[in-house]
């Protein structure tokens, strides 16, 4: 099984910025144990903070990857572009969030990914990661 994990801006700065609500491990880290921890699953990391290479990433893996798990932080409330690649695309996506977005500013209350995608998973921290992760297998 082949699954990617793709991140959107600023994620790149996860164990520095905002700790309180992000935490203070990076994603790199993180994404070590959970190679560790599914060692059945192909997987790969890619992160930008532009939003052309997001969708252009999306489109890239779209037809051959067995899944997609996506956090496009700010761009969820924002890229009907990265929507619309999503609906494009066969491999299914999971839209996932490490904060509550829901205990958030309002304006992070609407997502233009969650119609299109297989299911949204948010407010676990990183480990919202690995539900996802889970919900493939």
């Amino acid at each position: 099984m082949k699954i990617i994990i793709i991140n959107g801006p600023n994620l790149n700065l996860l164990g520095k910025r905002e700790t309180a609500i992000y935490g203070k491990q990076t994603f790199e880290e993180y994404y070590k144990i959970l190679q560790l921890k599914f060692p059945q699953v192909t997987l790969e990391y890619f992160q930008s903070n532009i939003e052309g290479e997001l969708i252009t990433k999306i489109q890239e893996v779209g037809f051959t990857y067995d899944g997609i798990i996506l956090n496009a932080a700010a761009y969820t409330h924002t890229s009907i572009g990265i929507g619309d690649a999503i609906k494009a695309i066969e491999t299914p996506v999971i839209e996932v969030h490490i904060s509550n977005t829901f205990s958030r500013e309002e304006f992070r209350h609407h997502s233009f990914i969650s119609a299109n995608a297989k299911g949204v998973i948010l407010g676990f921290g990183l480990k919202s990661y690995e539900l996802a992760l889970q919900s493939f297998l």
